[in-house]
């Protein structure tokens, strides 16, 4: 758990540094976002890899209304070298207004990384695309451990449109 952490304060020192609650250039959050839908549990598809997830098999990320008005995060995913679940639990607050899917996430003191939500299944919230303040960092997130191949397909089109290198994805096993 200690070093789980201590990645996750080296992610956020890396991130302040860089702009840490910025936005890629040419990306747009999604509009019309209804926070309370997207509260709950959401399974990590894919994402690009990074120190403080490296390794890690069945990620996901439970998320609930704080007293404060913002989001509870509770990171989890599983080291299967060490045999042990890992956990990082944090907060987050808007950016701009409610309805736009851009926040703040910190999970150690007054470090914040953006979590920038750029595709949306707007009808069901059954899936998303996530980004961070650069193109380093992307995350494709669904309801289920499992999403439909052609929607990944398209998620995956859609961060290529938009510069992520989508060919150093890598996919989590649930």
């Amino acid at each position: 758990m200690k070093r789980f952490n201590m990645v996750l304060a080296l992610l956020f020192h890396a991130l302040l540094a860089t702009g840490c609650t910025g936005l890629p250039e040419g990306v747009t959050p999604v509009s019309g976002f209804d926070v309370n839908r997207y509260l709950g549990e959401w399974h990590e598809i894919a994402r690009l890899d990074h120190s403080f997830e490296r390794g890690l098999q069945k990620v996901s990320a439970q998320y609930s209304l704080r007293d404060d008005g913002g989001i509870r995060v509770l990171n989890r995913g599983y080291d299967a070298e060490q045999d042990a679940w890992k956990e990082a639990e944090g907060k987050a607050y808007f950016i701009d207004d409610p309805q736009t899917g851009r926040l703040k996430v910190s999970f150690f003191g007054p470090f914040y990384g953006s979590y920038n939500i750029i595709e949306l299944d707007h009808e069901n919230y059954r899936y998303a695309l996530v980004c961070g303040p650069s193109r380093s960092y992307l995350w494709i997130l669904a309801r289920q451990p499992d999403l439909d191949a052609g929607i990944v397909e398209q998620l995956v089109a859609r961060a290529g449109e938009l510069g992520f290198d989508t060919g150093q994805l890598i996919y989590v096993r649930h």
